[in-house]
């Protein structure tokens, strides 16, 4: 059974609508905007009902704060209200609400409204799945296309994806940068992350896969594949008429972004700080702790604690000193990655 929140201040409304819906839908009634938002951090429902005109935060105010919350933005939202304002009903479908119902309401209008969006829902729920599918299997092929050239970083691109991810939620629960992650998609970006080197497909095999150090002129080859990225990324983005969309964008900023240094001394524009996206910011730290503690043809490999000291120690040079931090947070979750997915 489909749940439905019902969002209004009046006690009457929230009986009335209960009493119309119940033997249809599972009906949690919320007296406030501020009583849904807790409730949403443990039920996400298939549907909600909004008044507009409540005290503390309104309905237009709820539903702005909706969207912009990945976990939230894409549960269809109804408006109830008294008003028969055209630009009152032009401002909630700018928002994004999918129907608005006028009080006082017909009971099977509003069931068969209902159940017309949730259906409209379920179609578009499933044509994401598989777009998302469709997209996962996608990168997976070139991440594991690129990765099977490079014959000195097996499992890298798995390996940092994951390390990504602890990153991302550890800063999200610690709240660090929490006004630009708080509507990022994590699963979107640790994916998009995984074609942070697919620049290296126009590089060479004979440097890729060279048993010792690269002179200056092949690091400087090697270095290209930063821009490359990108270069692939916008093209993948202009043949599939797909340019702004947020999983090639997020893409796109780990490919191009993932050797700037904090400090301005990395490639492949000499971005410092901020400048450098916070995409960029996370994917070489995961990048960076993954070198160290692999074996390469002109290193062994360096211990977890060596590593987290190197890291450390470039705070405010070579990584984002904010991300650092959450880093040292986390680094025994990094070294269970590392003991548990094949290091070469």
């Amino acid at each position: 059974m489909d749940t439905v929140f019902v969002v209004d201040d009046i006690d009457v409304n929230l009986a009335v609508v209960k009493d119309a819906l119940e033997e249809n839908y599972n009906v949690l009634t919320l007296p406030s905007a501020a009583g849904m938002f807790s409730l949403l951090q443990k039920i996400t429902p298939d549907l909600i009902l909004l008044d507009i005109e409540m005290p503390g935060m309104d309905g237009f105010a709820a539903m702005e704060k909706l969207k912009g919350n990945a976990k939230t933005a894409n549960i269809p939202v109804m408006f109830l209200t008294a008003s028969t304002d055209a630009a009152v009903e032009a401002r909630g479908i700018k928002l994004g609400a999918v129907d608005f119902v006028v009080k006082p309401f017909s009971a099977p209008v509003l069931l068969n409204r209902i159940a017309n969006h949730l259906h409209i829902s379920e179609l578009i729920k499933e044509r994401t799945r598989k777009i998302e599918l469709l997209q996962n299997g996608i990168v997976s092929v070139l991440a594991n296309l690129v990765e099977s050239r490079d014959e000195i970083t097996g499992g890298h691109i798995e390996r940092t994806s994951m390390y990504v991810k602890i990153l991302l939620v550890a800063m999200q629960e610690q709240g660090v940068y929490a006004e630009q992650t708080r509507g990022w998609d994590v699963e979107m970006f640790v994916s998009a992350a995984r074609m942070h080197d697919i620049g290296k497909i126009i590089v060479s095999d004979v440097i890729l896969n060279k048993p010792g150090k690269l002179t200056d002129e092949e690091f400087a080859l090697m270095k290209k594949h930063a821009a490359a990225g990108e270069q692939i990324i916008d093209q993948i983005a202009a043949q599939t008429d797909m340019a702004g969309d947020p999983f090639l964008e997020n893409a796109k900023l780990a490919a191009g972004h993932h050797h700037e240094k904090w400090n301005g001394t990395g490639y492949p524009r000499g971005l410092k700080g901020e400048e450098i996206s916070l995409q960029g910011r996370v994917m070489a730290v995961a990048d960076v702790y993954d070198a160290l503690v692999s074996d390469r043809p002109y290193k062994k490999a360096f211990s977890d604690e060596e590593a987290v000291n190197i890291i450390s120690g470039d705070s405010g040079k070579h990584f984002d000193p904010k991300i650092v931090e959450v880093f040292l947070t986390v680094t025994d979750k990094f070294k269970n990655i590392r003991a548990n997915i094949c290091l070469r």
